[in-house]
């Protein structure tokens, strides 16, 4: 089949690469020369595992082509993805101007019947607002779909080839069927398909989003509790996540959640909530509640070195809001170091594959390092945002040796409290019972 991806971010770029690499022809557009430029030569612009692979694969196979011409693709292809940015407003709610352009220029340069499938996350309604859009500028048939995505950063390959589900939201089936046969290489069973209207379709993605907010606020909260109680919430969480109906997934504490979807969406929830006179009052709480969990982590190494604090060094490690992504949209990391940056604590950073794409929010503020056992030398302390592999099993002495102060914040979790102990370490994480070092530890 011949397809159109307008936007090649995160969500357009991965679509176009998997649908690619089914067998499909692939025309991705995007106004960014400078992005195009680079995506004709091969490069990625984004961190993600396999993508680079998949990309360059099918360019050598003539199935993906990056292009600035709109109306060119849109003219060679069945089947047209709107992927544009759906950046959030000042009152919270997703600005739209992106995809209407989009949707205007799609009418203008039809020649026949297309099927437009809207990617993007956009608020419920929009399907009324483009198919709108589209009457009023072309003559030709169309068909909208609703299909929204659902890949987690780091995972989004595995998330589009083998999804938990598909969501299709059409007004007419036939344009379903013509989806399903799109889908179809990724879904050996069809019960993982979904077709629904296009208003529900829009909302499922913003009620998915919402509801893994809702968990990850929770049980940040029950952490906190822990912390006040003398609980220890790995205890809680294990013993709440063995009932099926709740289940393990997202329930892990840590400093928050970030990155591009669950802020943005949970904001954006929250004021179509308010725009029909319905306040989404779960959702606001779970937004409030992943906002205080990021202070009270800082404020918390803040208070830990007390009038001190003032010129103390501390080697960060993890600034992207999740492993296996360079995404620093809306990362705890960042946030977190603003707050120590304003208390005039100087900070040395390491991250295996976000130094760059955070220079761009912290710029000169920091001292970035490429290797994390450097960012720990001379530091009062290490802190860990970001739970990479690399990070899980390292060399405790090295640490040791390079640190002023065996002292160690983790807001991953990824230790255990009684080993760390028994290591020499104070270890600060979330929720669990800090265990005094071990005095017959080896100390500096």
């Amino acid at each position: 089949m011949n397809l159109a991806v307008i936007g090649t971010g995160y969500v357009g770029l991965v679509a176009g690469a998997c649908f690619a690499d089914s067998g499909n022809r692939v025309i991705c557009v995007d106004c960014d020369e400078a992005k195009i430029a680079r995506l004709k030569k091969g490069e990625v612009p984004i961190y993600e595992p396999g993508l680079s692979e998949i990309v360059q694969r099918n360019q050598r196979n003539g199935r993906i082509v990056f292009t600035t011409e709109l109306a060119a693709a849109v003219r060679q292809s069945r089947v047209v993805f709107i992927a544009v940015g759906t950046p959030q407003s000042a009152d919270g709610s997703a600005d739209l101007s992106g995809i209407l352009a989009s949707a205007t220029t799609i009418a203008k340069s039809m020649d026949g019947y297309r099927v437009v499938v809207m990617k993007s996350t956009v608020p419920v309604g929009t399907h009324a607002l483009v198919s709108k859009t589209l009457r009023e500028n072309t003559d030709h048939p169309f068909d909208y779909v609703s299909n929204p995505e659902f890949l987690k950063e780091g995972a989004a390959i595995d998330d589009f080839t083998k999804p938990d589900r598909v969501v299709i939201g059409v007004s007419n089936l036939a344009a379903g069927e013509i989806m399903r046969e799109l889908y179809a290489p990724f879904l050996r069973r069809d019960e993982r398909i979904f077709v629904m209207d296009p208003a529900s379709a829009e909302l499922t993605k913003y009620a998915a989003n919402a509801m893994l907010a809702l968990r990850i606020s929770f049980i940040n909260e029950m952490a906190e509790l822990c912390e006040r109680f003398g609980g220890d919430v790995e205890h809680i969480r294990r013993g709440i996540g063995s009932d099926s109906r709740i289940g393990n997934a997202f329930l892990y504490p840590g400093v928050g959640y970030g990155g591009s979807c669950f802020p943005k969406d949970v904001s954006a929830l929250v004021s179509m909530g308010n725009s029909v006179d319905f306040p989404m009052l779960l959702t606001a709480a779970a937004q409030e509640a992943n906002l205080r969990q990021r202070r009270l982590f800082a404020q918390k190494i803040i208070a830990h070195f007390g009038t001190k604090a003032k010129g103390i060094a501390l080697g960060v490690w993890g600034l992207a809001f999740k492993a296996k992504t360079d995404d620093v949209r809306e990362s705890p990391a960042i946030a977190a170091i603003r707050m120590f940056l304003e208390h005039g604590i100087r900070v040395h950073v390491h991250d295996p594959e976000a130094n760059a794409t955070a220079r761009s929010e912290l710029g000169d503020s920091v001292k970035y390092f490429d290797d994390g056992y450097d960012a720990l030398d001379g530091a009062d302390a290490l802190v860990i945002f970001t739970d990479w592999a690399k990070f899980k099993t390292p060399d405790f002495d090295m640490i040791a040796s390079k640190l002023k102060h065996r002292v160690i914040f983790d807001g991953r979790n990824l230790y255990d409290p009684g080993s760390m102990a028994r290591k020499g370490f104070q270890y600060v994480c979330i929720g669990r019972p800090t265990v005094p070092p071990d005095d017959a530890a080896p100390t500096r």
